[in-house]
């Protein structure tokens, strides 16, 4: 019965870090340990890492391979069971003084993949009844033998939504880098502003994470605008401008047909980002509700970076006087309701602004 249940908790869990936790609190429970936590293998670095120390909340602990319980099952694969840790030789009382956490009795075992190659480790301490028994290693061994299917099977889900997630950005790249010095950062300003709104409206977490992706994509029309207008140092004539006007149809056309949810997401946000909750935007002169809510959320945010960034025919407005326009054009340029959570995003936008400015000032002196 703790099996079939453990199992599936833990079988439609694509997201990593999610697995981890759900893993981490179905093997505290079944084992009666006070806590559990997974590390797996960082290859690169040749150390182990965990997000799931229970207790200590999303802290990332890492332990070199070979140190400590955790990187001593790691290497040799065999398991350990302790009665008192800070007796054995091979405890290292780092992340307990971390975490300010003090271990008793401890049980480890390794995560291997389906090749039998190290995975991770599972390490569960402080039993709340005894120490832990050879019943317990076994079962543990069990939990460990399900959980690493599932972990591999993240792991590969999650390296090809990255593979699938950099096409999209460096295709939107291509749009932005014909018109903008500062290609790369407005892509991620724009991410991570789409994101933070998104978030502060309530959408589903997987929502939230297309809508993170499909937003660099809004301005991908103009890939199609010449470079005479695009490039244009002076002000546009009429006819000009009305050709600009036209790289919103421009992206819901090269997006236009997709069959994933991200995709699609990012031809309604090309196609209506330039919309204006009045009636007043173009292509479409579409009102209220009628424009796509990701396309209300990306207008606020395109905005507010366009007016904070400098240009070469502008400077850049402070924070107070960008969200004073803001909160003066809700009910006109943007939904009230998305202007409403922008504002309560204040802070951490500030915050996000000032992480920005400072990783471009050091890539610009790198």
């Amino acid at each position: 019965m703790l099996l079939a249940r453990f199992g599936r908790r833990i079988a439609a869990e694509t997201r990593i870090d999610s697995l981890l936790t759900i893993i981490a609190e179905e093997v505290r429970h079944i084992l009666g340990a006070d806590r559990c936590s997974v590390f797996l293998i960082d290859h690169d670095k040749h150390e182990l890492w965990t997000k799931v120390a229970l207790g200590v909340g999303e802290k990332v602990l890492r332990v070199p391979m070979g140190q400590g319980i955790a990187g001593f099952v790691a290497k040799t694969g065999s398991a350990v069971n302790i009665r008192d840790a800070y007796r054995d030789r091979r405890f290292t009382q780092d992340l307990d003084k971390l975490t300010g956490y003090q271990t008793k009795s401890l049980l480890a075992v390794p995560l291997k993949d389906r090749e039998g190659k190290a995975l991770g480790v599972f390490e569960v301490l402080n039993k709340s009844k005894g120490p832990f028994n050879d019943e317990d290693e076994g079962f543990l061994r069990i939990l460990a033998a399900i959980a690493s299917s599932s972990i591999e099977n993240a792991r590969l889900y999650e390296n090809l939504r990255r593979s699938h997630l950099e096409t999209i950005y460096r295709l939107a790249m291509v749009a932005e880098y014909r018109d903008q010095q500062d290609t790369a950062s407005h892509l991620r300003r724009i991410s991570k502003y789409t994101a933070i709104i998104s978030a502060q409206l309530g959408l589903a977490y997987d929502l939230v994470e297309d809508l993170r992706y499909a937003s660099p994509l809004h301005d991908i029309g103009k890939v199609a605008i010449p470079d005479a207008i695009l490039l244009k140092p002076g002000k546009l004539t009429p006819d000009e401008y009305e050709e600009m006007k036209k790289h919103p149809v421009y992206g819901a056309k090269m997006l236009e047909g997709a069959e994933s949810r991200l995709l699609k997401l990012a031809r309604n946000i090309a196609m209506a980002h330039h919309e204006h909750w009045d009636g007043t935007g173009y292509p479409h002169g579409l009102k209220g509700e009628e424009i796509p809510l990701e396309a209300r959320i990306v207008s606020v945010v395109d905005v507010f970076d366009a007016l904070t960034t400098r240009r070469v025919y502008k400077g850049a407005w402070t924070m107070d006087e960008t969200f004073q326009y803001m909160h003066d054009q809700s009910g006109r340029l943007f939904d009230p309701a998305i202007i409403d959570a922008f504002h309560q995003c204040k802070p951490q936008i500030e915050e996000m602004c000032l992480d920005e400015r400072a990783r471009d000032s050091q890539e610009a002196t790198a």
